[in-house]
């Protein structure tokens, strides 16, 4: 029996490290791409690489708290991803902001400097993607973090895609119209993240489910 339980606090400290190692990785890359990806977006006046960068400094921040909360309990990873939800939540509506100020400017952003710089955000977050794969059904904090990413990816695609409309029609209705799907793909996936944890945060029988994942 005790040699059981020694085996399984083994497979969990290795779980644990692996988790560790690979949120440090994508914390890295978001942080450095949060700074390019901005200081494109500012140079373009682009919406959607605006809301995109600042994406990438929201899950810089999901990162860490992942990272805080990876070897305490479960209550704790919930309530990390209760934080990560609001955060989503809180970016989503910025990018909301954004766009009815865009609408009121009437700027066209720089289509290349879109391309550029958005598939080399799409390239990064798809390495962040493929790191996360593995880990995203472990627990409710890595779902929430392999959930930010996946949006990322998402959010990404559509930036390469306001650039083409932008560069084909030489308007910016495109790249307000990204934002405003990005804006909403945030939203919907706040709630879900929302709904998922707040659960476990109040300790509900849905604990015990996910306690046996």
């Amino acid at each position: 029996m005790d040699d059981c339980c020694q085996g399984k606090a083994h497979e969990i400290a290795q779980l644990r490290d692996k988790q560790s190692r690979v949120l440090k990785v994508v914390l890295g890359i978001n942080a450095a791409m949060f700074f390019i990806e901005f200081s494109a977006g500012v140079v373009a006046s682009s919406t959607a690489l605006l809301a995109d960068s600042v994406d990438m400094l929201g899950d810089a921040l999901v990162y860490v708290l992942s990272l805080y909360v990876i070897d305490r309990g479960l209550r704790w990873r919930a309530c990390a991803a209760l934080a990560k939800g609001i955060i989503i939540l809180g970016f989503g509506a910025w990018i909301a902001i954004e766009v009815v100020l865009k609408l009121r400017g009437g700027v066209t952003p720089i289509s290349t400097l879109m391309a550029i710089f958005g598939a080399l955000a799409l390239a990064a977050n798809l390495i962040c993607l493929r790191l996360l794969w593995p880990l995203r059904s472990q627990d409710v904090n890595m779902r929430s973090t392999f959930e930010c990413s996946r949006n990322d990816v998402i959010s990404n695609v559509g930036v390469l895609l306001a650039a083409a409309g932008v560069a084909l029609t030489g308007a910016g209705w495109p790249d307000i119209l990204v934002g405003v799907i990005v804006a909403a793909l945030f939203l919907r996936s706040a709630i879900s993240v929302l709904r998922e944890a707040w659960p476990q945060v109040r300790g509900t029988p849905q604990v015990a489910r996910s306690t046996h994942q």
